[in-house]
């Protein structure tokens, strides 16, 4: 699991962090079928939430059970791996996780793509969730072609940046970066559920996907 050491948007005064429904959500399907999982960030260390995401009516039952899990605060979240300390060929599924803070440090991230790349060589699964989604973008193919290009995919929408009103504030859009890559950007409706699966690369759309993408992923590792 991918998350972002980035607390503040770099254009406004504004905290920022990972989305946490996007981490817990995705951790439970995880844990509820036995698979274990690693945190890694692009710095190593600490991991801020995003604190609109902790508000009450965005919290349900599972939301609380992470954020009050001493094991998800004070080893995954504090104590995040950096991408040195990881061997791809330890994992079959990398899952980046969303949230504004990782459009400042997932974009250009070369490390983080090469241990996706790895990876997805190995016959693993590539995921990526709402704004986590631009954790493809510095993904290379083996003949050095974007990951992305001729590729299905989603993430955060235009539409949803716009609803929240950080359309001339976030790095850049999403959806538009992801079209210029020439990825097949496949939309649904705002804030709902929304996965696309391709061969080994599956994403969702927003935060309401997490517990689709983790889902997806299971059925393809039972393949």
């Amino acid at each position: 699991m991918v998350v972002t050491n980035n607390p503040k948007f770099k254009k406004i005064q504004r905290a920022t962090g990972i989305w946490l429904k996007e981490a817990s959500h995705f951790n439970k399907v995880m844990a509820d079928n036995g698979i274990d999982v690693d945190y890694v960030s692009p710095q190593g260390g600490y991991v801020p939430i995003d604190p609109l995401s902790l508000g009450t009516d965005d919290m349900d039952a599972t939301d609380w059970e992470y954020y009050l899990d001493d094991t998800f605060r004070n080893e995954h979240l504090a104590k995040s791996l950096k991408p040195a300390d990881v061997d791809p060929q330890d994992y079959q599924v990398i899952y980046f996780v969303g949230g504004h803070g990782s459009m400042t440090d997932f974009t250009e991230n070369t490390e983080l793509a090469a241990i996706a790349e790895k990876i997805y060589a190995n016959d693993g699964v590539v995921a990526a969730n709402c704004v986590g989604v631009c954790g493809l973008l510095p993904m290379r193919t083996a003949d050095g072609n974007r990951f992305v290009h001729g590729r299905k995919l989603t993430g955060f929408t235009n539409d949803e940046e716009a609803l929240n009103g950080l359309t001339n504030d976030v790095e850049f859009l999403l959806e538009d970066e992801l079209s210029k890559a020439g990825a097949s950007f496949v939309k649904g409706t705002a804030f709902e559920p929304n996965i696309v699966v391709d061969d080994r690369l599956i994403t969702g759309q927003n935060p309401n996907s997490a517990t689709g993408v983790g889902e997806a992923i299971i059925k393809e590792l039972l393949q």
